[in-house]
Parts: structure tokens; sequence; C-alpha cells
């Protein structure tokens, strides 16, 4: 799918589906006389290795050709001053309470103004790795910000005479148009003391303001894509996929749902010791069509934590670039990063595409199994939840603690116990699209199961416990016993993590954790609202806790 011949002069008519305020002030400037459009990586990464403040490395990129990059190519490293986040706290999105164009408008206006003595760098990517779906996005971003403009090209897939051919042949999409991003990171306003990420997802665009931080400009993008292919068909996923080949030749499609630092990627990495064949799909962010069940990667590289991978880790050979990281001379006076968190936490790298040695772009195999990764305290390390409705309602309030990912507002508890639907805090549709979509897979035969990789009662769950579980799902050795007096749904018998169902003291916190994800369903507004259907299906669990 595509976006191809959606963008010619019919845009200016007020019929067409693409033609808005904001898209309109945003797409704009990317036809101004200050505009110097940026058409190969390698490219992007000279003017990044000459930006002020650039880090270059003495590491070597891996197989550089492969990236299209110079084959004297080295990892380079860019600092963002004490912003090392993403800030939901300076999102807004048309449509939702609160968010009011007029005023917004006028500020991405004078954004765009301010800019006009500066020279501005246009980008174009692909976003979707296959055919069945492919959409063109562009980045429109000062001088000074060169770093992010090469990230951004390495997150996604630049449009080389390789993919400019697949996407002329991949499938249209009907009534949609390229994605456009307008970005000045050095902008400030006093009525936004964190910056501005502002959405119109209907209309394919938007404005970040302020934004240092890489991620930003990542999710920014990628949740303008999830936006289309919820339009479209598909469920929309941050997490992580893998097609798992047993010994008999039978396959298992996993797909694994958290937030950063959750255990997703490991789980989507992991080897299983070479028990399995492993094919990767991606571990942040993918598409499943409901109908078919396929499912496509929307990026090429990784964006991942740094500090479960020491300097001497083989893991590192794969970088490419490094955010928020320290470096130090090594005996023999190169540069080379300093991974583990010490300069601040979430420090980051993007990775190759090589990392992972059996990637694929697209998983044809139909999905077998849905796992939320969660951290809450009264979930014992494996379930799994019988009924559709159930299974879609747990994505809907899936519970976990916020990560150093995270630039959180003042007053905002990092370790308190959080609700993230579908642990996409990047969602810019109404929430129940989602519910819909998921439920969807899970009434045409997907399993949905709730994977606690933090706390039960007391006891950590390490990640070989959480490997063994999703093992025993692979390989249909797990023992099922009901999860209580919930009728609908069943725990992994897994020593040392019993549910201690004759503690009054457990069943009074089980039953609170119910209410509470019942109480965050009847509190979401309109734009979050979920079907009927969905309003007192945790009520009801409660109530069966005798």
């Amino acid at each position: 799918m595509s976006t191809r011949n959606q963008n010619s002069r019919s845009e200016i008519t007020l019929e067409n589906p693409m033609a808005s305020a904001l898209r309109t002030i945003v797409r704009t400037p990317f036809y101004g006389n200050n505009v110097v459009e940026i058409k190969s990586l390698a490219e992007a990464y000279y003017l990044a290795m000459e930006s002020p403040g650039t880090i270059v490395t003495d590491l070597p990129v891996h197989n550089p050709g492969f990236m299209g990059l110079p084959s004297d190519a080295k990892v380079l490293l860019f600092n963002d001053g004490s912003v090392t986040g993403r800030c939901a706290a300076a999102r807004r999105i048309i449509g939702q309470q609160g968010v009011d164009p007029a005023d917004l408008n006028k500020k991405v206006m004078d954004a765009v103004y301010d800019c006009r003595y500066q020279t501005l760098y246009h980008a174009t990517c692909i976003i979707g790795l296959d055919e069945d779906f492919m959409l063109r996005a562009h980045l429109l971003i000062p001088e000074g910000e060169e770093n992010i403009l090469y990230n951004w090209m390495l997150n996604f897939q630049p449009l080389n005479a390789e993919y400019e051919k697949r996407y002329k042949q991949s499938r249209p999409i009907e009534n949609e148009g390229d994605i456009y991003v307008f970005s000045d990171p050095q902008w400030k306003h006093p009525e936004h003391p964190l910056g501005l990420t502002y959405f119109d997802p209907e209309h394919n665009c938007a404005a970040l303001l302020g934004m240092r931080y890489f991620g930003e400009h990542k999710k920014g993008t990628l949740t303008l894509g999830w936006a289309v292919a919820a339009r479209h068909g598909f469920a929309s996923c941050h997490g992580g996929q893998k097609e798992i080949t047993r010994k008999d030749g039978s396959k298992y499609v996993l797909s694994v749902f958290g937030l950063s630092g959750s255990g997703k990627s490991s789980i989507t990495h992991a080897k299983h010791n070479g028990k399995y064949g492993i094919k990767v799909l991606h571990d942040d962010a993918f598409v499943i069509n409901i109908k078919d069940k396929y499912s496509v990667a929307m990026e090429p590289t990784y964006f991942d934590k740094t500090q479960d991978y020491p300097c001497a880790s083989p893991d590192n050979t794969y970088l490419l670039t490094l955010q928020n990281c320290g470096v130090t001379l090594d005996d023999e006076g190169k540069i080379v990063p300093v991974t583990q968190d010490l300069r601040n936490g979430n420090g980051r790298a993007i990775k190759s595409k090589l990392w992972s040695p059996n990637r694929v772009d697209k998983i044809d195999a139909e999905v077998n199994g849905i796992c939320w990764i969660m951290k809450d305290p009264t979930l014992p390390p494996l379930l799994h939840i019988k009924k559709s409705d159930l299974g879609s309602l747990f994505g809907a309030t899936l519970a976990t603690k916020r990560s150093s990912a995270e630039r959180l507002a003042k007053g905002v508890d990092p370790n308190a116990l959080v609700i993230e639907p579908y642990a996409n805090p990047f969602r810019t549709y109404a929430l129940k699209m989602d519910y819909e979509r998921f439920k969807a897979l899970m009434d045409n035969g997907v399993d949905c199961y709730i994977l606690n990789t933090g706390f039960f009662l007391d006891k950590k769950v390490k990640k070989e416990d959480t490997l063994a579980a999703v093992e025993s799902i692979v390989d249909g050795s797990v023992s099922w016993k009901p999860f209580g007096d919930l009728k609908d749904i069943d725990y992994a018998d897994i020593p040392g993590f019993e549910p201690p169902f004759d503690d009054a003291a457990y069943r009074s916190a089980l039953k609170a954790a119910l209410e509470s994800r019942q109480s965050f369903v009847a509190a979401l507004n309109d734009f979050n609202q979920l079907p009927e259907e969905c309003q007192n299906i945790f009520a009801d669990l409660a109530k069966q806790m005798k």
C-alpha cells in the first residue's frame, strides 16, 4: 500500500481528503527558496559528521555499503543537553478535548516564519518495508540539526533507487497523502516550556517544536504512519514480533507489546539457545493485517537503549549512531563510547538491520499469539486470557512502570504503576480502533497472554523466567490452572510463582487491581471512549473474587 498519486494539484481543493489548515501550514515551507533536498544517506552522514558538537568515534560502521554509507563511515555521537527522553506532556492532537487549532496553528505559522533566514533540509523516507504497506514521509528541519536529520534517515528507509521502484509497485492507499513533518528543535515559547508536538493525524502531518530528542522525531513520524495503518485494516503495533520454527518445521508467530524497558526487545531477539529457528520482524514497530494476519515491519533499523550493552559487547559491532552517551579513550587512544547510563538515563543507539541475523521485513505466516507485557505485582509471570473482549481490554489497560525513555512533567511519580493502552503512548487515533483491531485478531484464532516482567508480589520475575514462559507457549508444554475465581483466565503453573489464593491480602490486592482497571475504563474521555461492551467487564470480573 502506498500514498502515491495522492499529491496532485487536486490537493489544493477543499474537497480533497488531505486538505487541512495545519497540513497546508506544514507542507508549504518545503518549497521555500531556503530549502536543500538531501538525496542520499551518505550526504546526510557527511552533514552530521561536520555538524558542530558531533563526536566522530573510532568505531567503524559495520558493512557501510549495505546501508549506503561511505566505506570509511564511523559511528557518530551527539548529545542533547539535559533532554534525554520524549515528553508526553508536550503532545497536542487535533480533535482531542482542550486542543485549540486556531491558537496552535498560528504558533506553527510563526515557527515557520522565524526559520526563513535559515537553511532548511528536506529528507524523504519510506515507512513500511513491504509492497503491501508503504508510506512516503518527509521531514523539514533547520541547518544545525544534522544529527536528527541523519538519525531520521537511518531509522526509516531512505528513498533510494531500489525503494523508489518498490514504492511505485506497492499497493495504493485510498484517500491518503504523504506524511509531512516540520521540526524546529530550538523553538521556544513561554506557554510551552517543554516544547510542542502537534499532530493532525487525519491529514498526515505534524509540527515538532522545541524537541531536541531524536526519539520525538522517530515516534512523531511513526505515529502518523500507524494512524494510516489503523484506518486501513491493520492493527498498529508498538512491540516486537518473531517467527519461531519448531524442530518439526511448524511455525509459531509471537507478538509482544510493552513500553520501553519492559523486555519486548529482549524477548524479540532471544535466540533460545538454538532451540528454534528464529526470524525477527522488528522489536518496536510493525502492523498486522486484520483480515489475512500477515505482518509488515515499519522500520529497518533499531533504536535501542545502550545500558544493556557494555563497551566490549559484540552487539556494539552494529552501532550506527549514539545519542546521550559518554565517550572515553581506550588503551590505543581511540575514541570509544561509554554505553552504560553513566551520563544520564536512557542512553540510546541506532543499530543496523544486520544486528539481527535472521531479519525479515514481512511475516506471511498468520499471527498465533499476542502477549501484553506488564509490570503488575498482582499478576504471576504468565496468564492466558480466554475471551477476546477481555483479552483486548487487558491490552487497553496495560499496567506498567514508566521508563527513563520518558521526560516527565513536574509532579509525576516515575515509580507509580500506570496504565498505557496497548503499550502505545504515541497513538493519535481513537482508542476504540485499537480495541476493535486486537479483538478481531483474537476472534480470528489469535491467543492472548499476559507476561509480567516486573515483580510478582515481592519476587522478581527474571529474564530467564520470562523466556522459559515464552518457550512453554511455543512448545505447548505449559501447565495451565484456573486463576482463582476468575473463570476466563488461566495461569501458568511455574514453581516459585504460585498465586496465594488462600491469602486474603493477595485476593484483596488482585481485586483492587481489577477495580483500578475498571475505574480507568470508566474515566476515559470521548476520544478514548471504549465500546459499550467494555464498560463493566472488569467490574463483573472483580465481583467473581470471593
